[in-house]
């Protein structure tokens, strides 16, 4: 729901008149449009929002401005029966006469990155803000538009990312976020649907081919025993995998984000950041030493561990620090493996995956797996487990190398027999 108001600004310009505006508001954001036209305070009705009889020409100015509050009527009503979920710049856009269609792929990304961070969605601002400079390292022209993004457009960025390096999944990420954006510029009538070259170009063939790699428990008691007074700048990265680990697969931003507060006595106690859902975690042994630990070395803060280093940050800055500290992590990691002699991928993702397959591998069913890592949906977990099935089949085949077995039955129980 929007309104607009006709209004005098509090401070005069130069020449000592009060310059009137146009304020519109929606959704809590408020937008301020100059009219061009301006008067001394003692000329201006406030409640009516018009010019007095005491200024010149007073009828037919305020005629100007029932124009301009029709106008924007006539804009907000259109947007409104063509189901537009317009911007406050697109208002503005159509106000003065700009078409919807001339506004740039450019133009639109910005916006959407600047709206992103204003509603703390950082995270999802920096993934938008990548991909906007992996297309444009692309494509030089900065004023094209929505329509002038074809499949043959995609098809050569395509082209260009594998060039670059980029495997399947890494395109994936790159025209799911630009399919996402033209998705919104179709929804607020920036482009018109016939111009969609998602119909054709599909972003379902880019899938990532390569597999989850977890460790297995003898691995991961391999980075547990890594000794810290022969390697202490490792100490960091060794504790926040461990931690990971061993509190169902917490991911980085929200360990990055503990705070003592959510330490009650035996119990880890937080709200998940990705999908706000409320965890209550036993804490374990090793988790407890980590515990200990970084209660007697981390006393600046509120937060568990040194990754942000004073209270009060704002989003964007946390999640500058997330990416830097979360890079250093990833690169400890991989440093930690070569020592140990761990010859498989480590990054902070797989001590979450290692934690769903050891479990499996434990004979945890599935759906008590995915509860534990709060899922919404068992699928997610058979993800997570695809390594594992492919090995539980392996063990299957093996087994019909091994003597045959009998198998006989009483009421209550199954038996075997060699």
């Amino acid at each position: 729901m929007a309104t607009i108001k006709i209004v005098l600004r509090d401070k005069p310009n130069r020449e000592g008149l009060y310059p009137i505006v146009f304020k519109i508001t929606k959704e809590r954001k408020t937008k301020i449009i100059t009219l061009g036209i301006d008067c001394l305070k003692k000329d201006w009705d406030e409640k009516s929002s018009q010019f007095k009889k005491s200024y010149p020409n007073y009828l037919q100015r305020n005629r100007v401005l029932l124009n301009f509050k029709q106008k924007a009527l006539t804009i907000i009503d259109g947007f409104n029966l063509e189901e537009i979920d317009f911007t406050l710049n697109q208002f503005e856009e159509k106000l003065r006469g700009k078409e919807q269609s001339k506004i740039t792929v450019l133009e639109f990304w910005l916006e959407k990155i600047n709206d992103l961070n204003l509603a703390g969605r950082t995270g999802s601002a920096r993934a938008h803000q990548d991909t906007k400079n992996s297309f444009f390292k692309f494509h030089k022209n900065q004023k094209v538009l929505f329509r002038e993004v074809t499949v043959e457009v995609l098809d050569k960025y395509e082209t260009h990312l594998r060039a670059n390096g980029s495997n399947d999944g890494g395109i994936g990420v790159r025209m799911r976020e630009l399919r996402a954006l033209y998705n919104e510029a179709i929804r607020r009538g920036v482009v018109l649907e016939k111009y969609y070259p998602f119909k054709v170009y599909k972003v379902s063939k880019l899938k990532g081919k390569g597999f989850k790699k977890a460790l297995t428990r003898d691995e991961v008691k391999k980075i547990e025993n890594l000794d810290e007074n022969k390697y202490p700048h490792l100490l960091e990265a060794k504790y926040l995998f461990v931690f990971s680990y061993y509190t169902r697969g917490m991911n980085f931003y929200d360990m990055m984000k503990l705070t003592w507060d959510n330490i009650d006595n035996d119990k880890i106690i937080y709200t998940r950041s990705k999908t706000k859902g409320k965890f209550i975690v036993k804490i374990l042994e090793p988790v407890q030493e980590i515990l200990n630990f970084y209660k007697t070395v981390n006393t600046l803060t509120g937060y568990v561990f040194p990754i942000l280093l004073k209270e009060g940050l704002t989003p964007i800055q946390i999640e500058y620090r997330k990416f830097k500290k979360l890079k250093q992590f990833n690169s400890d990691l991989k440093k930690i493996a070569e020592i140990v002699g761990i010859d498989k991928p480590v990054t902070s993702y797989v001590a979450r995956h290692s934690f769903a397959t050891n479990l499996k591998e434990l004979g945890i069913s599935t759906d008590i797996i995915s509860q534990s890592m709060g899922h919404h949906n068992v699928s997610i977990t058979t993800a997570y487990l695809k390594d594992f099935d492919n090995n539980i089949i392996d063990d299957a085949n093996e087994k019909l190398l091994q003597e045959p077995i009998s198998i006989y039955t009483t009421r209550n129980d199954i038996r075997f027999s060699a």
